[in-house]
């Protein structure tokens, strides 16, 4: 018995020290998977939300609903703002337009009174901005086989060609996405904004 002066109780405590660096590795490791799984859907909600901005404007540009847009086929009127909006990575809304609905007022920000919904709400809702591209002949009438945007100068043209740019973030203030289409309508609308 003298000779064995506690070895059982070193051994214990090595044992004991492996086991707590394996848990504070695994705990460390599923905080960062949490917080990974947060910015999926951070970036997935932003991206989402652009989106339905985008369909919602291309809607009421189907429609004839008028929306502001901005006349791009005059290079004197595409100011800071529209490509300020079109290009910058940080959150910007000056010179769009906000985006609460097609047809109806939807606040994003605010908390649904469904309680299952009540973590989907955004940071801020989405904004867009409208671009009048030019006209584009109907494909049916004419010879020339210049049919393409800018050769419509004439009272041919049957289609009106915009460029939509959203942008919406997440739950998350620092995700943001920007999504942009190309739409052609027959609904000529005045553009208002300069």
């Amino acid at each position: 018995m003298k000779r064995e002066r506690g070895a059982v109780l070193v051994v214990a405590l090595i044992f004991l020290l492996v086991l707590t660096i394996v848990a504070i590795t695994s705990s460390s490791r599923s905080l960062i998977q949490e917080r990974l799984a947060g910015a999926l859907r951070n970036s997935q909600q932003a991206e989402w939300s652009a989106e339905n901005a985008l369909r919602g404007v291309e809607w009421n540009l189907f429609n004839g609903v008028a929306v502001g847009c901005y006349n791009s086929s005059n290079p004197a009127i595409v100011s800071a703002k529209v490509t300020a909006f079109r290009n910058a990575s940080t959150w910007v809304t000056a010179g769009g337009t906000e985006y609460k609905g097609s047809g109806v007022a939807l606040d994003y920000t605010a908390a649904p009174t469904d309680t299952t919904l009540s973590t989907a709400v955004l940071a801020a809702n989405p904004w867009y901005l409208v671009e009048y591209l030019g006209q584009d002949r109907n494909p049916s009438i004419g010879t020339s086989t210049a049919k393409e945007v800018g050769s419509g100068g004439s009272t041919t043209a049957a289609f009106y060609i915009y460029r939509i740019t959203a942008r919406a973030t997440g739950g998350s203030p620092n995700t943001i996405r920007v999504v942009e289409s190309t739409f052609v309508t027959p609904n000529q609308l005045t553009c208002t904004l300069s």
